[in-house]
């Protein structure tokens, strides 16, 4: 170890004694019991559904509730408390708004603060100290401290904690605390949030979904084929940015791109209205109760249309100059008859329902007319000198990765490509054949070359950025080719089916998880491979849980676009120092719904895996993170203090 880094160690631990201190502290915390993980997946900007999942830890914080207070308080008052911990501030406006006089105010408030100091030190009792202090509200450290730690064994204590209580509520600091005390509550039944893959797209605020995650106290992000597309359009890859355009024209959702985001789509709009009219197939798609006017619908129609052609358009050139991406069954626009309006497609002709090929020249069907070009340019400049997207995207290569080893588990979004047989698929890229763990590696690597080079758009990086979105090799992807053209234009269903990747069927076959789990060096016999990406038709009783328990679903519909053919809301995982536990969740209506009758989303839990014996803080990640720290403050022992 080089005597600067030595001496950089000594000026932080001036003392042989600090640093047996700090030895002592860090060996006792690898025996504490590891601290519970929360997965979820496929927000697709759900955000009001997200964070009620979030506040209320996949019904961990019930479930403190239930432990403490179970022969004490109804299930009626649990679900009071734990809505109250859940959303503090509107719940404390409702209650507030039931009491008539200033002393039942008064006593509720007394027994809600004791309450709640009773759930802290159950809620944080694998932590240490200090890791609690940090959680909890910066204003009122000193006196939580003082109430959750008060002692009053010789009585000489009662005036200066009743002084405390009542000085609080008198001083109209109660709504602050209680607040306060909920979101530790919340921060502390969750030590670590695992965010399986896409954030972005279908649903309206994954805005507000970034600036959480970028807020929450200790997360990882694996990306999803929606989020790379987003990241895409940020690294410089035009075909990605109409992408995300498109598919927010699809789902109405271009609040997202004007007003979260700043983009000026007015450039778009006056092509789409120069250009096009109303057209069935580019109708918005609206959710639930979602309500347009019809100016409203035929304006999103043109502007749909017109982003889409430009993607098809910017589509060609990429599969002409990369052969390795083996698509060139997908230059449709080069096999469109457009004079009888039918497309030769895989043997058989089809005719084109609602074209709109209004910018298409026969002669050269992918050049794009000189205004789209500029609109197309407009629209990246605006991308790249968004503030907050900027500041989302960053955060979003700083905490992500294609896939992720944590605690023995893989965590991925999409699949690890297999043949038929479950072997790892090949890609060769550049004269050198890549698969598996290799394959994704690479992707990986081209993904972080393109963003940290945003000038370069039309390099190698930056293509396989969009290849990730749509190539028949990505682990986002998944599947053979994706029919985006065919849904628009051809009505025959037959040739919009999109062959899924062998691995999801074989990932049914414990054999073949455990071949994978080897191959990405983890133990096959205590590791699990946890999946996003495609959800799970719990209707038709199709089982999240596969191959043993050895992989782990957990796309089962958070976005309402999946919820009719899934059953459900999502599924998020917990994996404690015990286990393993499925939570499935019901449909998400509405804060206001669970305010008023404390009703939670939660169902069945499943039991995946459980420990034979409880996982402690030194067989996780941090732990051999935290053993590092104790080898090299021993070495520093060593070399400076004992010789």
């Amino acid at each position: 170890m080089s005597k600067k880094y030595l001496d950089l160690l000594a000026e932080k631990y001036g003392s042989e004694e600090e640093v047996v201190t700090e030895i002592i502290n860090l060996e006792a915390i690898l025996n504490l019991p590891k601290g519970t993980e929360h997965f979820v997946s496929d927000l697709h900007g759900e955000y009001q559904a997200f964070q009620h999942v979030l506040r209320n830890g996949s019904g961990k914080v019930k479930e403190k509730i239930r432990d403490i207070f179970k022969d004490e308080l109804s299930e009626q008052d649990i679900s009071e408390l734990a809505t109250l911990i859940y959303y503090p501030e509107e719940k404390l406006k409702l209650i507030k708004g039931t009491f008539t006089n200033d002393e039942e105010l008064t006593e509720w408030y007394k027994t809600i603060i004791v309450r709640m100091l009773e759930l802290i030190p159950y809620a944080s009792s694998k932590y240490t100290r200090t890791k609690l202090r940090k959680a909890l509200p910066s204003q009122f450290v000193f006196l939580i401290e003082e109430l959750l730690y008060k002692t009053d064994r010789y009585t000489n204590k009662t005036d200066y904690y009743s002084s405390i209580m009542e000085q609080i509520i008198t001083l109209r600091q109660s709504d602050k605390l209680i607040a306060g005390l909920a979101y530790t509550i919340q921060r502390l039944v969750v030590d670590h949030l695992h965010v399986v893959g896409d954030i972005y797209d279908r649903g309206p605020e994954p805005d507000k979904i970034m600036d959480t995650l970028i807020d929450y106290h200790s997360l990882d992000i694996q990306w999803g084929n929606h989020d790379v597309l987003w990241i895409g359009a940020y690294a410089g890859s035009k075909v990605c940015l109409a992408n995300i355009l498109r598919i927010c024209a699809r789902y109405a959702n271009l609040d997202i791109i004007e007003d979260a985001y700043g983009i000026n789509l007015r450039p778009l709009l006056s092509l789409a209205e120069k250009y096009y009219g109303d057209n069935p197939a580019f109708r918005p798609k609206l959710q639930g109760d979602e309500r347009l006017t019809e100016q409203e619908q035929l304006q999103i129609a043109k502007i749909h249309q017109a982003i889409a052609m430009i993607q098809f358009k910017l589509e060609s050139p990429i599969i002409k100059r990369r052969d390795c991406f083996n698509m060139d069954g997908r230059l449709l626009l080069d096999k469109i008859d457009y004079e009888r309006e039918e497309i030769y497609l895989k043997g058989k002709t089809y005719p084109l329902e609602n074209p709109c090929f209004q910018t298409i020249d026969p002669e050269d069907p992918a050049r794009l007319l000189e205004e789209e070009q500029q609109v197309i340019d407009k629209l990246l400049f605006s991308i790249q000198h968004s503030e907050k997207l900027t500041r989302h995207m960053k955060f979003l290569m700083k905490k992500g990765n294609l896939y992720l080893k944590y605690n023995g588990n893989l965590l991925i979004h999409g699949c690890i490509p297999l043949d038929e047989d479950g072997n790892m698929e090949t890609m060769t890229i550049e004269g050198q054949t890549y698969g598996g763990r290799d394959l994704l590696d690479l992707f990986e690597e081209k993904l972080r070359y393109s963003f940290a080079h945003p000038e370069e758009t039309d390099d190698l990086a930056t293509d396989m950025v969009w290849y990730l979105w749509t190539g028949e090799y990505s682990s986002l992807f998944g599947k053979r080719e994706m029919t985006t053209f065919e849904r628009y234009f051809i009505s025959d269903k037959a040739t919009h089916k999109e062959e899924k990747n062998p691995y999801y069927y074989l990932r049914e076959n414990e054999e073949v998880c455990r071949k994978m789990l080897e191959d990405f060096d983890l133990d096959p016999d205590q590791g699990h491979i946890i999946n996003g990406h495609t959800p799970v038709k719990e209707i038709e009783g199709e089982n999240p849980v596969k191959a043993g328990g050895k992989m782990v679903v957990i796309d089962g519909g958070f976005s309402k676009a999946y919820q009719s053919t899934t059953g459900i809301a999502g599924y998020t995982l917990l994996f404690n120092s015990f286990g393993m536990q499925l939570v499935a969740h019901q449909k998400f209506s509405s804060r206001e719904e669970v305010l008023k009758d404390g009703i939670d989303v939660l169902s069945v839990r499943r039991l995946v895996d459980k420990e034979m014996e409880r996982k402690l803080v030194r067989e996780t990640n941090i732990g051999s993170e935290i053993q590092s720290q104790i080898d090299t403050l021993r070495y520093l022992l060593e070399e400076r203090y004992m010789k």
